[in-house]
């Protein structure tokens, strides 16, 4: 991506040529002088508008002389030398602070013309603060000895690519619900964006189940990545962190455009609808709403937020779990960036930081659930543009009548999953798999009839009881969703069998076990 001429060398080997070739036209006839010579002129201006740098940068018109290199290589030596180290809990805003920076130098890299030792300084300065701030970059078993790996990392990514990426890894059950997914985005849904599996070693995703799950893809347009080709797992334990894959499978996938997936996420549209919504279009980042529950009930955890994040943004100024107090805000099982955008880049990086061993065991996975409250704070905290879906989270399931605390009956919808709707308030995912409830019988499919937007959650007692949500209408599915939702659980049963059948997975006491 880096290329590196001093213009001042062009200016002087243009201007010999020139003279020589000035010499030269002397003894030619004056047609051919007078055809070649604004030819020559033009190149040498073109060098000398590279070498001027009079080019407008940013927005304010600033300009590449205005840039002041010696500052921002001194910051860089600042950051190096004074590395963030544990303990982390209170580093988290600096981490952004600095990212912010990284941001901008990014900026001018990709936006000054001309190749210039300047330029190269620049460079140098971004890639030892990203390689400070993120170490994980720094030592890319693909390249382990590169001087810009930063740059290495951005040059993987296939310009205006866009594709689905499904972490897969740590037993049968995830295999089986990345197959049912599989079968259902290509059989029902006919999605034909290209899908990347990515798993941590060969002992994370077995050959045989790599192999297995290529044959559900009537496509044949899935591909298998290895994280551990990509970053270098010392310092991030991929294999024991469960949803820490998450955010460097996005930043490994060679995808511009992002479509990252749990394996158990649910479709009644096509993924391409995603790359259509308003929020994604305006910000690069679109997120989804967890459900608005235990309101009050988690002091610490909104006590260190508000400590951390000094100066929210506007995105973050309208959620109800900053402002109101409730306990989650992000079911990350469906996550779409666009890694275009510097800074939805580099807030992707500073997600991959909250998600490495020593920061989610001691901050990230100890204050909130896995990897879910990483995302949207890490995109704030980057100084990211970001948007969630307009409501919180939804609820697909069954109707159900059940007195009120005055005897009353009152109808609510009940299940074990999450949904979410797309611009137009139509259901486009649910997590949670095609199985009723995975908890307790592996194999109990049913097709949910109702569910229910904006109303008011009592969850289960336990993960194993169902939720229920209350107090808004209750909807009915259409016959195209429910239709869609059969032909998914069909196919995840064919799926079952096959899999039963080449070893790699039975129903045992309920729960979906390795064979």
């Amino acid at each position: 991506m880096y290329d590196f001429v001093d213009p001042t060398f062009n200016i002087i080997t243009m201007c010999g040529s020139l003279a020589r070739f000035g010499a030269q036209l002397a003894h030619k006839p004056r047609y051919i002088t007078l055809f070649i010579l604004p030819i020559l002129f033009l190149a040498l201006y073109k060098a000398l508008d590279d070498f001027s740098g009079d080019v407008p940068l940013l927005s304010d018109g600033r300009t590449w002389a205005a840039v002041d290199i010696d500052s921002i290589t001194a910051s860089a030596e600042q950051y190096r030398q004074s590395a963030i180290q544990p303990p982390y809990k209170h580093q988290f805003w600096e981490v952004g602070q600095r990212s912010r920076k990284l941001v901008e130098w990014l900026k001018y890299i990709d936006q000054i013309p001309g190749r210039s030792e300047s330029k190269r300084k620049l460079v140098s300065a971004a890639e030892t603060t990203a390689t400070t701030l993120f170490p994980f970059i720094g030592s890319s078993p693909g390249k382990p000895n590169s001087k810009m790996p930063l740059n290495d990392l951005r040059s993987i990514y296939k310009k205006g690519s866009q594709g689905i990426v499904i972490p897969v890894g740590g037993g049968g059950q995830a295999v089986r619900f990345a197959a049912h997914l599989i079968v259902s985005l290509r059989d029902v849904l006919g999605c034909r964006l290209p899908i990347q599996i990515v798993y941590a070693g060969d002992t994370d995703l077995t050959k045989k189940q790599r192999d297995a799950l290529a044959s559900f893809d009537s496509t044949k347009n899935i591909e298998f990545l290895d994280v551990f080709t990509m970053f270098d797992d010392s310092t991030l334990s991929l294999q024991q962190g469960h949803w820490a894959i998450k955010p460097f499978a996005a930043l490994a996938s060679r995808f511009e455009q992002v479509i990252l997936l749990d394996s158990d996420a649910v479709f009644l549209q096509q993924p391409e609808q995603l790359l259509k919504q308003r929020a994604y279009h305006d910000t690069g980042a679109y997120l989804f709403h967890d459900r608005l529950l235990w309101q009050h009930e988690f002091r610490e955890r909104h006590e260190w937020w508000k400590d951390q994040i000094k100066e929210p943004s506007p995105a973050l100024n309208r959620s109800r779990v900053w402002t109101e107090d409730y306990a989650e805000e992000c079911d990350s099982g469906v996550v779409v960036l666009d890694k275009s955008r510097r800074q939805v880049f580099v807030g992707l990086l500073h997600i991959a930081w909250q998600n490495t061993r020593d920061v989610r065991e001691e901050v990230s996975y100890k204050l909130t659930y896995g990897d879910k409250e990483t995302w949207w704070l890490g995109l704030e905290l980057a100084g990211s543009s970001y948007e969630f879906e307009p409501h919180y989270g939804s609820i697909l399931g069954w109707e159900k009548e059940q007195p009120d605390d005055n005897g009353a009956e009152s109808d609510r919808v009940c299940s074990f999953v999450i949904a979410h709707t797309d611009d137009n308030e139509r259901l486009i995912w649910f997590n949670g798999s095609l199985v009723k409830n995975k908890l307790v019988d592996s194999e109990s499919y049913e097709v949910p009839t109702a569910w229910m937007m904006d109303g008011s959650w009592e969850k289960g007692a336990t993960k194993q009881s169902m939720s229920c949500m209350v107090g808004a209408e209750v909807r009915r599915l259409s016959g195209e969703e429910q239709r869609i939702l059969r032909r998914s659980i069909e196919g995840a049963s064919k799926v079952d069998s096959t899999l039963k059948e080449i070893g790699l997975g039975m129903s045992k006491d309920g729960q979906w076990v390795e064979s």
